[in-house]
């Protein structure tokens, strides 16, 4: 597997598990889950990093920018202006302009706002940023998200948060059969198990941030991720044998004796 490495805008990754910075006890247990899981690419909410004051704590201080790819995100943008307002300050500020883009549509289900996405992505594209667009698991907006020049997709697995895992294969995979740019599942996530399915639809990643630190113990479920992000690409790149209606004896017949 040391070859097959994640290619985002032409940058080479080892680990295809992405995960955020929020949610945990203290930085320092959030520091120790990022060293455990293993993940190159670290996703932090730019409305929750302490930028203008740096002599006060930040979770910044717990992160090495050599070891990791910083990939600031939009979280709690609910208007394209708000959001690339908010991709300006985080490269200003020296952050990245590798983005995760959020634009949501609303405070109960967080689900993306579709028309504001696409006029947030536009912009950005344009201004020279790396995007990676949160969606719907729609193949025509990711399709759309795509021909605007994000570098990658990322359709939700289920609400952000909810721990549902993958609700609608299905779509993934057509996603998957008409998308060139990789598609990384963002959102819905909630154990192990959830992780290996997507890798094992062929999804070319996984971003989660809830099922770690929202775990009871967040060290071990961040070791439980990575090593499902693992099984699961394996997985995919074995083929699985084809589903059948009945069984299929493992031992041959032959040279039985009567």
């Amino acid at each position: 597997m040391a070859e097959d490495k994640l290619v985002i805008a032409g940058r080479e990754f080892n680990s295809r598990l992405m995960v955020g910075t929020g949610k945990y006890a203290d930085f320092r247990q959030m520091a120790q889950a990022l060293e455990v899981s293993g993940a190159e690419i670290i996703t932090v909410a730019v409305r929750r990093v302490n930028i203008s004051d740096r002599s006060q704590e930040s979770l910044l201080d717990y992160i090495d920018p050599k070891k990791y790819t910083l990939l600031p995100n939009t979280a709690g943008c609910y208007t394209a202006d708000d959001a690339v307002r908010t991709c300006r300050l985080a490269r200003e500020a020296g952050l990245s302009d590798f983005v995760k883009l959020e634009v949501l549509g609303d405070e109960k289900t967080l689900f993306p706002d579709n028309e504001e996405l696409l006029k947030a992505a536009r912009i950005l594209v344009k201004e020279g940023f790396t995007v990676l667009p949160y969606c719907s698991d729609d193949v025509i907006l990711c399709r759309k998200l795509e021909d605007l020049g994000c570098a990658a997709v990322m359709p939700l697995g289920a609400p952000i948060g909810s721990g549902l895992g993958i609700r609608n294969p299905f779509n993934i995979r057509i996603i998957l059969e008409n998308i060139k740019v990789p598609v990384i599942v963002d959102a819905g996530v909630g154990s192990a198990s959830d992780a290996a399915i997507a890798m094992e639809l062929g999804c070319a990643g996984v971003l989660m941030n809830t099922a770690i630190a929202g775990a009871q113990d967040p060290i071990a479920m961040a070791e439980a991720m990575k090593l499902a992000v693992i099984a699961g690409r394996l997985s995919f790149k074995a083929g699985r044998i084809p589903r059948k209606l009945y069984a299929n004896a493992s031992s041959p017949l032959d040279g039985m004796i009567g």
